[in-house]
């Protein structure tokens, strides 16, 4: 099956470019190229995998699949809007309001067979519906700018890297190789993620300027709403 070494590969590259793009300087040629990477190579990533999931009637990853998906069309669109991005985000809104409603029901079935599974299935529809009611609010008031729209980039792409990096280090063990399968530090690539999106959102707290982050209209490049520290 074609679409299988396609999902391997989006995940690979996904990580490398994600994690690149976490450490690179914002703004600069080496983020937006990395970022790039990683929206490109995730979406083959979550939508391949939601394939293959469909296929073998796994609910969880069905669902896994098509919300890092929705995060990381979300998050792009935050700071690269495209004609016609209003109804793109309706769209993506609905999708993410009935992916929680699923992911409920998922959990739900789940959970009653004892399977380990339910909690993330609870975790994904909470940040699924909370995801939906940002859109909402974002769509009520014709949108946003500056720091909230970086927010909404920043925490919307680091929730889609942290299933990639879940999903290939707290998967099943073969996916690891075995050189760097330390159980110790299978956490930290993990959660690195969230701690760098929980550093951002700290330094941009109550201000209205910070070295390290320039907030602009939501009408610029990406290039001009994240620019970074030299």
């Amino acid at each position: 099956m074609v679409v299988l070494p396609l999902h391997i590969l989006g995940g690979m590259l996904g990580l490398v470019f994600g994690y690149v793009a976490l450490f690179a300087t914002k703004g600069a040629t080496v983020h937006r190229k990395a970022g790039m990477g990683f929206v490109l190579a995730t979406i083959a990533m979550s939508l391949s995998g939601a394939f293959i999931a469909t296929l073998n009637l796994n609910r969880g990853s069905i669902i896994a699949g098509l919300l890092t998906f929705y995060f990381v069309i979300t998050g792009l669109l935050a700071v690269k809007p495209v004609p016609g991005h209003r109804r793109l985000e309706m769209i993506a809104m609905a999708s993410a309001l009935v992916l929680g409603v699923f992911a409920i029901w998922a959990g739900s079935w789940l959970a009653q067979r004892g399977r380990p599974e339910a909690a993330p299935m609870f975790i994904f529809s909470a940040m699924a519906i909370g995801g939906a009611i940002g859109d909402w609010k974002m769509l009520r008031t014709g949108g946003i700018e500056g720091k909230p729209r970086i927010k909404r980039h920043l925490w919307r792409l680091c929730f889609a890297m942290w299933v990639a990096a879940a999903s290939f280090f707290w998967g099943p063990p073969n996916r690891v190789p075995e050189i760097i399968r330390i159980p110790a530090l299978l956490s930290i690539p993990v959660l690195t993620p969230i701690v760098m999106m929980l550093y951002w959102i700290w330094r941009m707290r109550g201000k209205k300027t910070m070295r390290g982050i320039v907030t602009s209209p939501p009408t610029v490049s990406v290039d001009r709403a994240l620019e970074v520290m030299s």
